[in-house]
């Protein structure tokens, strides 16, 4: 691990690696929010970071400026941690930062070392995009897997997408040939709302994450969240009689299951999200 530097490296039992960056894979926050949220309730402890100077432009992805007593920088990375769980014979190692700029091949070597570190037996990334579904029924949220026999045991969808990818596609792939079993989970948001973060679909995330590993977690202070994030958007919506009504054709499209968007892998809702806002006045927006 030539970039990685560790504070240390605790014994953890058959450890889950779960991944979210910010970024192109994290429409409304909705991933980084979920994995945040996954950390705070484990009481996750910082146990490394990987170097932020061979993976980010810093002038596309800017260091911050702040003021703590002194003033300091705060450069982009990506944090690792570790999180014990007690009622699960496993633990958890949390990988967050946003998506590198930089040499992702070596980004996902990088990654592989760290889960051999630590014998990991699962990598699951976390993620989030935009597309045509109504704010007023259940979150689409989608799990798939290149490993058949996972994928089976699992429920999951496998996905035969080919075109552009971000950082979680080209982890999946590392991961696949490194013989690692891999599970991507994305959640699909309303493109309408652009309040971030969006907490319901973090919690969508979150209830999937703790299906597919056993994980036991209290998501009421997300539950309560996403009650006044749904009153906030039902008020926004409800004063805008032109988006009500759009709102109305994409509830009634749902209803109706034309586009069974919960049947379709990751990468295929983000072919669907790209031929609706091609569709779009102005479209190629992204």
């Amino acid at each position: 691990m030539l970039h990685t530097t560790f504070a240390r490296r605790p014994a953890l039992r058959r450890p889950v690696l779960v991944a979210a960056f910010e970024g192109w894979n994290d429409a409304g926050e909705a991933a980084s929010t979920a994995l945040g949220f996954v950390a705070t309730e484990l009481q996750a402890e910082v146990i490394g970071r990987i170097d932020p100077e061979e993976f980010y432009d810093f002038q596309q992805t800017r260091p911050t400026v702040r003021i703590d007593g002194e003033r300091r920088i705060d450069w982009p990375e990506v944090e690792i941690l570790a999180a014990s769980v007690p009622d699960l014979d496993r633990d958890l190692v949390l990988l967050r930062g946003h998506e590198p700029n930089l040499r992702w091949r070596a980004f996902g070597e990088e990654v592989l070392e760290i889960a051999g570190e630590f014998g990991v037996e699962l990598l699951v990334t976390l993620g989030a995009l935009l597309a045509d579904v109504p704010h007023t029924r259940p979150v689409k949220v989608v799990g798939t897997s290149a490993d058949a026999e996972l994928a089976a045991k699992l429920q999951l969808a496998t996905s035969t997408y080919e075109g552009p990818t971000g950082v979680i596609g080209v982890l999946g792939d590392a991961s696949r040939r490194a013989g690692l079993p891999g599970i991507s989970v994305w959640a699909a948001l309303p493109h309408y709302v652009q309040a971030s973060p969006n907490p319901r679909a973090a919690l969508a995330l979150v209830d999937k994450l703790g299906e597919l590993v056993g994980l036991p977690l209290d998501t009421a202070l997300l539950e309560e969240a996403s009650e006044e994030f749904d009153t906030t958007v039902a008020a926004i919506v409800s004063d805008d009689p032109e988006l009500t009504g759009y709102v109305q054709r994409l509830e009634a499209a749902a209803d109706r299951e034309q586009r069974p968007l919960a049947d379709l892998p990751p990468e295929q809702l983000v072919a669907e999200v790209e031929r609706f806002l091609r569709d779009q006045p102005g479209g190629n927006r992204t």
